[in-house]
C-alpha cells in the first residue's frame, strides 16, 4: 500500500521523473559495483529522458547518483560543484573506485533506443578492462521519484512495503466504504494505514518535515531574485509579485480576487525554485511541486483556526488522493501529460483543503474529482525542456483549481454523476491515446510554438 511518504518526497528539481529517479537509480546501481574491478560506467538515457534530459538536468542527476548522493540528502550548492569538478577532471569516484569518465561521452541521450515498458528508461552499464560488461541493468523512471527495474514495471507495491495495512484500498469507492462502515475520515483512514509503517510520532515528524520544507521552498522563492538556469533566460517573477502585493496591504481599496494572487505568488515561488534546482518537496511530482504547498500556505495563513493537525490532516488527506492515481493511472508527464502531474496534484489539494474546511468524506472526494476533471487532456510540453514554461504559471492555475474545487464541493452534499475512480480511469485513457509528442517531449504544442533565436 502507497502512503505519504511516497506520494511526498524531499528531493531537488527541477524533475521528480528525469532528475530525481534517474539520480536514485544511478545510485543504487554505484552500490553494487562495490567490490567490482569495472574500469567505466556508461549510462544510456531513453525515450523522453533523451529527448528532454539535457533541460531537465538528468545527466547532472545520473552523476550525483554515481558519485553517491541521493536527492534527499544532497545540499543544492553542490549539485554544480561536484558536476563542474567531475566535466574538469574527466573523472569520477564511483563505489569507491575513481574511474576515467567523460560526461559527454558516458552519458548517451538516445533518441532512438526502444523504451518496450515506459517512455522514462536508463540503461546503467559497467565495463572491466578489456570493454567487457560486467553489470547490466535497465531502470525506468515512473514519475514522482519512483523508479522500477524494467523487468518489474507494473509493480505497485511502495518501496518500502512493509505489508498489509489495516484498510487497504485501491479505489475512492472502496476508500469511502472503509470511511462509512468505521466512522473514519478519509485523513484517519490513512493515518492508520501509515501506522503500519512507522510510529504515531515517526509518522507527525515526517508530516512537520514535509510542511517545514514546502514552507522554507515558498519563502526562499519568495525572496530570491535573478534569472533561472536554461536558454530561455526567464527571469524570477515571485520576488516582484510579493512586493506589489506587501503594496497593497497599505491601499485603502483592494480588488476582491486579490487573494488568488497571493495563492498564485505561493505556487510560483515553488516552482520557480524547482527549476533552479533548489530543495522542493516531490508532490506528487516537482513539475508541480507548486499547487499543494501553495493550497496548504492558503490554508496556514488565511483560514481561521488553521493549527498543526489541521495541516497533518490536509496532507493525509490529499495522500490518499495521490494514492489512488498512482495505482490507478500514473503521474508521470512522459506517460500520460500534464493531466497527471498537475492534474493529480490539484486534485489532491482540492481534497486535502477540502477535508480541513469541514467536507464530509464524499464531498472530499468530490472536491478531487472536480479539480481531476478540469485537467483531463492537458499536455505536457515544457518549453526548450525546461520545467518553465508554461510549467510554473500552470502550478499556479492548479491551486487556484483547487480552491474553486473544494468551495464548489462544499456547496454541495457530496453527490454527483461522474465519481473520482471513473475521471482517474478517464485520465488514463486519455493520456494513452495522446500523441507522444505532448506528452513531455518538449516535440509538440508550445514547445514548437514558441519562436527561438
Amino acid at each position: 500500500m502507497l502512503g505519504v511518504r511516497d506520494l511526498f518526497r524531499v528531493g531537488i528539481g527541477p524533475s521528480s521523473s528525469h532528475t530525481v529517479g534517474p539520480m536514485k537509480a544511478a545510485h543504487g546501481f554505484a552500490a553494487r559495483l562495490r567490490g567490482l574491478a569495472f574500469e567505466r560506467v556508461r549510462v544510456d538515457l531513453l525515450g523522453s529522458l533523451a529527448w528532454t534530459g539535457m533541460g531537465h538536468a538528468t545527466d547532472k542527476a545520473v552523476m550525483l547518483g554515481l558519485a553517491g548522493f541521493l536527492p534527499d540528502t544532497i545540499e543544492p550548492e553542490q549539485i554544480d560543484l561536484v558536476v563542474e569538478q567531475a566535466r574538469a577532471a574527466r573523472s569520477l569516484v564511483v563505489a569507491g573506485r575513481a574511474i576515467a569518465f567523460d560526461p559527454d561521452a558516458d552519458i548517451v541521450f538516445d533518441r532512438d533506443g526502444e523504451t518496450p515498458v515506459h517512455p522514462n528508461t536508463l540503461r546503467l552499464v559497467a565495463l572491466g578492462r578489456d570493454g567487457e560488461t560486467l553489470v547490466s541493468e535497465r531502470w525506468c523512471s515512473i514519475g514522482g521519484g519512483f523508479i522500477v527495474p524494467e523487468e518489474r514495471f507494473g509493480e505497485d507495491a511502495a518501496e518500502d512495503d512493509p505489508g498489509e495495512p489495516p484498510f487497504p484500498f485501491r479505489t475512492a469507492a472502496q476508500l469511502l466504504a472503509i470511511c462509512r462502515r468505521h466512522g473514519l475520515s478519509i485523513a484517519e483512514v490513512m493515518r492508520a494505514n501509515e501506522r503500519a509503517r512507522a510510529s504515531e510520532e515517526e509518522l507527525d515528524a515526517y508530516l512537520d518535515r514535509v510542511i517545514a520544507v514546502m514552507m522554507s521552498c515558498i519563502d526562499r522563492g519568495m525572496q530570491t531574485e535573478g534569472v533561472l538556469p536554461g536558454r530561455l533566460k526567464v527571469p524570477r517573477r515571485a520576488p516582484a509579485l510579493r512586493q506589489k502585493l506587501a503594496g497593497d496591504r497599505f491601499r485603502n481599496r483592494q480588488a476582491p480576487h486579490n487573494i488568488m494572487d497571493h495563492i498564485s505568488l505561493f505556487a510560483i515561488a515553488v516552482n520557480e525554485e524547482n527549476a533552479a534546482g533548489g530543495r522542493v518537496v516531490t508532490a506528487p511530482t516537482n513539475g508541480a511541486a507548486g499547487v499543494v504547498p501553495a493550497v496548504l500556505r492558503y490554508y496556514r495563513d488565511f483560514w481561521p483556526d488553521a493549527d498543526r493537525a489541521g495541516m497533518h490532516d490536509f496532507l493525509l488527506t490529499a495522500g490518499a488522493i495521490g494514492v489512488l492515481t498512482k495505482l490507478n493511472a500514473s503521474i508521470s508527464g512522459a506517460e500520460v501529460g500534464c493531466q497527471g502531474e498537475v492534474g493529480t496534484a490539484s486534485a489532491m489539494a482540492a481534497a486535502g483543503l477540502a477535508a480541513v474546511m469541514g467536507a464530509s468524506d464524499a464531498q472530499t472526494e468530490n472536491a478531487a474529482e472536480i479539480a481531476m476533471e478540469h485537467h483531463l487532456g492537458m499536455t505536457c510540453d515544457p518549453v526548450a525542456g525546461l520545467v518553465q514554461v508554461p510549467c510554473i504559471e500552470r502550478n499556479a492555475f492548479g491551486a487556484i483549481k483547487a480552491i474553486n474545487a473544494a468551495s464548489l464541493s462544499l456547496r454541495g452534499d457530496g453527490t454527483h454523476i461522474v465519481s473520482l475512480d471513473q475521471v482517474i480511469e478517464t485520465m488514463m485513457r486519455t493520456g494513452t491515446d495522446m500523441h507522444a509528442k505532448y506528452k513531455e517531449t518538449s516535440q509538440g504544442g508550445l514547445a514548437v510554438s514558441f519562436p527561438e533565436c
